[in-house]
């Protein structure tokens, strides 16, 4: 009996034992198919915003070369990126054409000379007929002016005789008054007719004076005026400046050819610096407008390059910056310029001026700027913000009781976020300093999932 209840404890403790084995098993074996994450705790950091721009480096000032237009080219020395010193070879233009251009110009010239030889002469032929009119304007007055003073002359003669006549008989009849034998009524009323007569007379011819006198006047002033109008200079008409202006530029457009041909068609640089532009071809006409573009080397070159509208939202003027050129070693720069794009709006121009002897047209470069915003309390990794449907979670890991004894799992927790950059995001939401929030895993999990963690 002894011997049986031995036995059977010896079993009881074999299969708890075993009971005990097999639940280890089932644990480890249940535990290794969990997702194992790792976890992390939210943390207080300024978000810093590293903006990189790609861009070129160009001319900080560019000179145009400039040459009569319309010759053509023989030759062209120079390419997009040579470096030229003053007095270097350009290009070359054709002498025969140039030749060409001087008789064209020449030829031009002698047809408005003749214009201006023609506008003298009628101008010369012009003046003579004005001095005759003159002249036969001026012999008109005088000779108006001897008849004028004629009549009025002879008005003043009837006046003077008329006075003598009235004068005459008013004597006669105060004679007649004191003679002894007086005067029949006959008679004395002749003599007073008589002198109402002459009395007349002398108003008319009193009347006549005047009246000559005044036409006399109003006569010699229209006779004067016509000399006036004679005298008067003529409409200012500028035919013959126009045209000695056009010969004028003819013949200095005449002198610049000649000063091609006495440089043997050769255009040289006038300054030191890169070509950056060609605007010539052989076999082309030089345009109107620039030949070429110079880099002057006198003037540093600057930076170019553009942003996007956010971008632009980390970027402002005058921000310090760094600049990698060609894969150099960075160097501090500054952001001298920033403006939207009239042609392409939401995008935007930055400028950079180099220090001096620093780069050369044409390079490539990384212009990066760093900006650190206000510190947040609440940020996380961008392992661990997740995003679907315009909303943005973290898992968290929280212990329940489950059928293997405690276990971990996750939840979502919904946050906000406030800022972020490539590493990390700044976010507002149910996290707490104690949340353990999955950083990463194994496996992908989701909503109350069961988790393990790995060891810290």
């Amino acid at each position: 009996m002894e011997k049986r209840k031995k036995r059977i404890a010896a079993g009881l403790v074999f299969f708890l034992g075993f009971m005990w084995v097999c639940t280890l098993v089932s644990k480890s074996i249940y535990a290794s198919r969990l997702p194992m994450v790792t976890t992390t705790r939210i943390d207080a950091k300024y978000i810093e915003h590293v903006v990189e721009m790609e861009g070129i480096v160009e001319a900080g000032a560019k000179l145009p070369v400039v040459v009569l237009g319309g010759l053509r080219v023989e030759e062209l020395a120079v390419h997009t990126g040579d470096k030229v010193e003053e007095g270097d070879l350009l290009f070359t233009v054709d002498l025969e054409d140039v030749r060409e251009k001087i008789a064209e110009q020449e030829t031009a010239c002698q047809k408005v000379q003749l214009q201006i030889d023609a506008i003298l002469h009628n101008k010369e032929l012009a003046e003579a007929q004005k001095a005759l009119e003159e002249a036969r304007a001026r012999e008109d007055y005088d000779a108006l002016a001897r008849y004028q003073d004629t009549l009025v002359g002879r008005a003043a003669e009837d006046v003077a005789q008329a006075e003598e006549d009235l004068e005459e008989l008013q004597e006669e009849n105060r004679e007649h008054e004191t003679d002894d034998k007086p005067d029949t009524e006959e008679e004395q009323e002749a003599r007073r007719q008589e002198e109402e007569r002459l009395k007349q007379q002398l108003q008319a011819a009193a009347y006549a004076e005047a009246d000559a006198k005044w036409n006399r006047e109003t006569t010699m002033k229209d006779a004067g005026r016509k000399v006036e109008d004679i005298l008067s200079e003529e409409d200012a008409d500028a035919t013959l400046l126009v045209y000695r202006t056009e010969v004028d530029s003819i013949r200095e457009k005449i002198a610049e050819y000649q000063a091609i041909i006495d440089r043997e068609g050769k255009i040289t640089a006038d300054i030191s610096g890169m070509v950056t532009d060609v605007y010539v071809e052989v076999g082309g006409r030089v345009p109107d407008t620039a030949s070429l573009l110079l880099a002057d080397d006198a003037v540093a070159c600057q930076f170019r390059t553009t942003l996007t509208k956010e971008q632009k939202s980390y970027v402002n003027l005058n921000d310090d910056a760094k600049l990698e050129l060609d894969g150099k070693k960075a160097i501090n720069v500054r952001i001298d310029y920033l403006a939207e794009n009239e042609n392409a709006p939401g995008t935007f121009t930055a400028l950079v001026q180099l220090p001096e002897d620093t780069g050369m047209p044409g390079l490539s470069g990384v212009l990066k700027c760093a900006k650190s915003g206000e510190k947040h309390p609440c940020c996380v990794s961008l392992l661990a913000l997740h995003a679907q449907n315009d909303r943005y979670f973290v898992y968290v890991v929280n212990e329940r009781e489950g059928i293997l004894g405690q276990e971990y799992y996750v939840e979502e927790i919904n946050v906000s976020v406030i800022d972020k950059n490539d590493q990390w995001a700044a976010v507002e939401g149910g996290l707490t300093s104690d949340s353990c929030i999955v950083a990463s895993s194994t496996k992908e999990v989701a909503k109350g999932e069961v988790v393990r963690l790995a060891e810290p």
